[in-house]
């Protein structure tokens, strides 16, 4: 007995000195980081938070630091995707919408046109939508069992059960709608210079529209090395996979 637990005790602090490491990795990093940011090493700062990003560790601040970096190191396309990043992962980011509206104006920047059930739900993002979806969905649930079992089916229970039941019909078609929509998961924010959107698959092409860093475009579909897109102005066209890079990751 006394060999196994000295045994257990052992794996257990072995497995303690390992993960302990691991787990304080990620905040040393982190801060190391934010340390080269505040002294001006803003390229250092930039590889530090992608070290994080590229590990998984997200966060809406994460990805605003990096977008701040970006922006001082003055790379707009880079600073607006890491801005739209942290505000897919945190709808309500006061500081990441200032800076971002501060981005876009520099770099001036072009958005996609808004449709209008993403006018509408401008202050909801589809993670609310879908928790609101749910919920509505086990309401209309419970009050249907309910009402099944009940020797008196009352007005209020019916009506409960229908009105969870729109709720939950009008939350799931919004959170559809939106994360197909213009801002939704097709989106991408160009990263290159200098690059215009064409009417072929060639650098030859007749351009459609030029495009500043940080401009909003929807993916289509991919060719190779060519990305098809919805682009601001209601166009569409063919630009290099490489100049853009999507919000989700």
């Amino acid at each position: 007995m006394k060999v196994k637990l000295i045994v257990d005790l052992s794996c257990a602090l072995i497995c303690l000195l390992w993960i302990r490491p691991t787990l304080a990795h990620p905040e040393a990093e982190f801060t190391k980081a934010t340390q080269e940011y505040s002294a001006g090493h803003f390229q250092e700062a930039i590889n530090g938070y992608e070290a994080l990003v590229r590990s998984g560790e997200w966060s809406a601040n994460l990805f605003y630091d990096l977008g701040n970096a970006y922006f001082r190191a003055g790379d707009f396309g880079h600073a607006i995707l890491n801005y739209e990043r942290a505000l897919a992962l945190e709808g309500h980011h006061p500081e990441a919408e200032a800076n971002l509206r501060i981005a876009r104006d520099q770099a001036r920047a072009l958005e996609l046109t808004a449709g209008p059930v993403e006018r509408v739900l401008r202050f909801a993002n589809v993670n609310e939508l879908a928790v609101a979806a749910a919920i509505a969905f086990w309401v209309a649930a419970f009050s249907l069992i309910r009402l099944l079992f009940a020797r008196r089916r009352g007005a209020g229970a019916i009506a409960v059960s229908i009105f969870s039941l729109l709720i939950f019909a009008g939350a799931a078609c919004a959170s559809y709608q939106l994360e197909n929509g213009a801002k939704g998961k097709a989106l991408a924010i160009v990263v290159g210079n200098d690059v215009e959107a064409r009417l072929a698959t060639a650098d030859n092409a007749h351009t459609v529209l030029a495009l500043p860093p940080g401009s909003e475009i929807r993916i289509l579909s991919i060719r190779g090395e060519w990305i098809y897109a919805a682009l601001p102005n209601n166009l569409r066209g063919w630009l290099p996979a490489k100049s853009a890079e999507q919000v989700r990751l």
